[in-house]
């Protein structure tokens, strides 16, 4: 790779365009996980957030995560040569980047030789299989809403990055990240090499996660045992779970979910208008992560006959933005081609 923007005396900031250094800066943050795509050279808001988000790590992140630790602290490439999060790449930084770059033991972000017949095959391994244990429709409609059904970005053809700022202190601080066309999501960073090996490199494993996440938020997210979904509370009730509408025998069981959501019907979302569900105070607004808040056309969740569209509103984010999240992948479930 080349570091272009580790020269004395250079400094990279907001407004700088179609600049060589700048593109070798943002190639540099999407291989180590702190940026998701936009490798132009132009020195915008998403450069400048990411840079913030490495320099916060230079001086907080200890290598440990809800879900384990990170092979290395990114915290021990500061040696004091990072004081604030200033989003302005000086040599300081430049060389903590660098280094980072450098080490082996700080592992990087996979990168697909062709990313195009990667992500095609994407879609050649959603477009065949087949499952007893969810419907494939719904994961294809979650991924075309977590990734755009693309394990690669196609430009820089680094993995499909997808990350979370949950901190309301540091809102440029990001939480987790979520790898691949699957969106696997971890919470410790750098991701261990097994990680990579496994989830990152291996698409089929990829996909057989989300798959896998999917049934476990079905099995225990919709109506217990570890929490109940408030929607299908309020709209189908407490009892059993419906995996769905068509016998098992059926040749339309959980495959014809396009059909489904067809005659389900419709309802228009207005914004700071329409309840989440009916009776709850909470409305429809804008969020960070989804703005404008509103929708027209959106497939009735209640009368798909079964919990999936519930089970979906589990799998990503809390609060309105499930609500939101819902809306869209029940929509991808009838609207998407495969």
């Amino acid at each position: 790779m080349s570091t272009t923007f580790l020269k004395p005396g250079l400094t990279l900031q907001k407004g700088m365009a179609k600049c060589q250094e700048v593109q070798d800066l943002q190639q540099a943050l999407r291989e180590l996980g702190y940026l998701r795509g936009g490798v132009d050279g132009n020195f915008g808001s998403g450069t400048e957030k990411g840079v913030k988000a490495l320099q916060y790590d230079l001086l907080n992140n200890e290598g440990k995560g809800s879900d384990g630790n990170a092979p290395v602290m990114v915290k021990a490439y500061n040696k004091g040569r990072v004081p604030d999060a200033t989003g302005v790449v000086d040599q300081n930084t430049a060389e903590c980047i660098v280094e980072m770059l450098n080490d082996a033991s700080f592992v990087r972000l996979p990168i697909a030789a062709d990313p195009v017949q990667a992500n095609k095959s994407v879609l050649s391994k959603i477009a065949t299989a087949k499952s007893t244990a969810v419907p494939v429709r719904f994961i294809a409609a979650i991924l075309k809403q977590e990734s755009d059904l693309k394990h690669y970005n196609e430009q820089d053809a680094v993995i499909t990055l997808g990350l979370d700022t949950n901190n309301p202190a540091q809102t440029f601080a990001i939480t987790s990240r979520g790898y691949g066309a699957g969106q696997f999501t971890i919470f410790h960073h750098p991701p261990r090499q097994e990680e990579v090996d496994d989830f990152m490199n291996d698409v089929e494993k990829n996909l057989s996660k989300a798959e896998g996440e999917l049934r476990e938020k079905y099995d225990k997210f919709v109506n217990g045992p570890s929490s109940k979904a408030d929607d299908r509370q309020q709209e189908i009730g407490s009892g059993a779970l419906r995996i769905c509408k068509y016998a098992s025998t059926d040749p339309r069981y959980l495959s014809d979910c396009s059909q489904c959501a067809i005659d389900a019907g419709s309802r228009d979302i207005v914004e700071n208008v329409t309840p989440v569900y009916a009776g709850s105070p909470t409305l429809f607004t804008a969020t960070q992560y989804y703005n404008p808040g509103g929708y027209t056309n959106i497939p009735k969740r209640e009368a798909f006959g079964c919990d999936w569209p519930y089970a979906v509103r589990r799998y990503n984010g809390g609060g309105i933005n499930s609500y939101h999240y819902q809306a869209r992948v029940i929509r991808n479930v009838r609207d998407l081609k495969l």
